[in-house]
């Protein structure tokens, strides 16, 4: 059983501090070109503090892959002096940089955010999306490898492909989603192709580069019938630990949840992921609900997973990292304080907009008020 201050040492020679990754963040804050704002370098600065890993937020690989206003890019070789100025931001604190590579596929918050076709592995009349053409499947692939590259020049320590949240490569893995009948529809092995080809696409960009850290976020299961399980999940693990990457992200809305069918349901889903890597030497990294120093702890304590990935937490306290050391929970923040201002949450403006968006206006405003007689009276 780890400790949370230990070292680890990817299966490439790769060594990371701790056990503490800062979870991928979507900011709403690059510019109208993707390009790091200070807004958003200021709010990476202090949150990369005490973590051995900082995962960087889902960055476009080519234009149909934007899935909301002012996501980063790297989709143009001109991206790669302002992605470099990310990997410095997180470098600076002492953390490894790694970049998410994304296509967000039909999931988008708004059509409107991005103007090109929106494009899926199968007609959606819903989501006004068209079905891709092979060409496209073709170039999304090279694609991929393409923003490896160019993550490589920024300066980043590794990538991360991903394939969660609902996001293109997952849509291809799900029969839900998929209705293809050529060969990257139909079967598991089928839908397996396309997530497996970026893959492979990205390991061959950064090839002569062996301590260039690859990693895969994925979504264990959906609830539709027709939807992702736990062993069709649990294929994918097996074919990346084949593939030989570096490390394994679940994501989770809970560390702890349990499988929900397919699978062990008395177990939880982490359980059975870290099962299926025994012996395989590919680390796994757990998220979910793990919003103080101790609830980190704790999750690593299970034996179910080699890193501990922090979302919220981190959002809403930029000391966490730092906290963890100490196990200092006291005065932790569950989510930001939505009755100050984007400067005294240390959040870019466009994202604390986002936040306030989530809250119906009769509770935003009860909130306010509390807060402001919090202040009054010094509390």
């Amino acid at each position: 059983m780890a400790n949370i201050s230990d070292s680890y040492t990817f299966n490439n020679g790769v060594v990371v501090k701790n056990r503490l990754a800062v979870a991928p963040m979507t900011h709403w804050s690059s510019d109208e070109n993707g390009h790091a704002t200070e807004d958003e370098l200021n709010f990476i600065r202090p949150r990369a503090h005490g973590f051995g890993l900082f995962i960087a937020a889902a960055t476009a690989v080519n234009p149909q892959a934007v899935g909301f206003k002012g996501e980063p890019s790297a989709m143009r070789d001109d991206d790669i002096e302002h992605l470099k100025k990310i990997a410095d931001t997180i470098h600076s604190s002492g953390a490894l940089a790694i970049l998410q590579l994304h296509h967000s596929g039909k999931d988008r918050q708004a059509n409107a955010n991005n103007p090109t076709e929106v494009v899926a592995p199968s007609r959606d009349t819903a989501k006004q999306a068209r079905e891709m053409t092979a060409s496209e499947i073709t170039q999304t692939i090279a694609d991929f490898g393409g923003a490896t590259r160019r993550a490589m020049a920024a300066g980043f320590d590794g990538v991360e492909i991903h394939g969660a949240n609902n996001y293109l490569l997952q849509q291809f893995l799900s029969a839900h989603h998929n209705h293809r009948t050529d060969e990257f529809g139909g079967s598991l092995e089928n839908r397996l192709r396309f997530p497996l080809a970026v893959v492979d696409s990205v390991q061959s960009a950064c090839k002569d580069n062996p301590q260039f850290v690859i990693g895969y976020r994925l979504t264990p299961e959906e609830k539709h019938e027709q939807g992702l399980t736990m062993s069709d999940s649990l294929a994918l693990v097996e074919a990346l630990a084949q593939r030989k990457l570096q490390y394994i992200h679940i994501s989770l809305q809970n560390f702890y949840n349990k499988a929900r069918r397919n699978a062990d349901t008395n177990r939880s889903r982490m359980d059975l992921f870290y099962e299926k890597l025994q012996g395989k030497n590919v680390a796994l990294i757990g998220v979910g609900k793990l919003n103080t120093p101790q609830k980190a702890i704790d999750a690593l304590n299970t034996g179910w997973t080699d890193f501990v990935a922090i979302g919220m937490g981190v959002l809403a306290n930029p000391d966490f990292g730092e906290r963890v050391a100490s196990n200092n929970n006291q005065g932790m923040r569950k989510m930001p304080d939505l009755s100050r201002n984007a400067a005294f949450n240390q959040m870019p403006e466009a994202m604390f907009n986002q936040f306030l968006g989530f809250v119906p206006k009769p509770v935003l405003a009860v909130i306010r008020v509390t807060g402001k007689v919090k202040r009054l009276f010094g509390k």
